[in-house]
């Protein structure tokens, strides 16, 4: 008879995993969002923490990947690669395992992107990464209705403990965005102030 422990090995390292994955991502939005509400105390700190914020998106969608495969191994969920593949195929509360899936490939799009600013430009950019929030969302509703340690106190603090933090960074972004927005707005020639010749094109 094997120990215990071994014969639930793939569901503990998918679990394991799947904590990790969602730290992880947790750290990325709130770096994205510190970087994006120009939070950052000292302007030498911006690079250095755009490369942890990169390294942190990426190795979080390992993670992710991880917690998808392992759980082939599973005996009790057996969800096979449809299970893990399609959103809403796996017969275990599919709603909150659908929601999981959709943020892990929202994750494998906007992840890899920074690879990509110079070729989407850095405006197609940023528009990208405001799906990070999503993300974060999707995989915290994953995570309370998922998981097997959803009752418990520790996980709940792993879930819940970025919000305060994430809501403040957010409303900083925003109020710096609409004066910016502003700007923009009021330099644009109108249609009443363009030459007759331009109007008419």
């Amino acid at each position: 008879m094997r120990p215990e422990p071994l014969h639930y090995l793939w569901w503990l390292i998918s679990r394991a995993s799947g904590v990790v994955a969602l730290a992880l991502v947790s750290l990325s939005v709130l770096m994205g969002l510190a970087m994006a509400a120009r939070a950052i105390p000292r302007p030498g700190w911006k690079r250095t923490v755009a490369r942890l914020h990169e390294h942190v998106a990426l190795t979080a969608l390992a993670a992710v990947g991880l917690h998808g495969v392992s759980l082939l191994g599973d005996t009790w969920l057996k969800p096979g690669l449809r299970g893990i593949a399609i959103p809403f195929a796996l017969h275990y509360r599919p709603g909150f395992t659908g929601a999981g899936i959709i943020a892990g490939y929202l994750m494998m799009l906007v992840g890899p992107s920074f690879y990509l600013r110079r070729r989407i430009g850095a405006g197609r950019w940023r528009k990208l990464h405001r799906v990070s929030a999503a993300i974060w969302i999707l995989a915290a509703v994953h995570t309370l209705g998922a998981g097997s340690d959803a009752a418990g106190l520790w996980l709940r603090a792993v879930v819940l403990a970025p919000v305060a933090p994430i809501a403040y960074l957010l409303v900083l972004r925003l109020a710096r965005e609409r004066p910016a927005t502003a700007r923009r707005s009021a330099h644009r020639p109108s249609s009443a102030t363009m030459p007759a010749h331009a109007s008419a094109d």
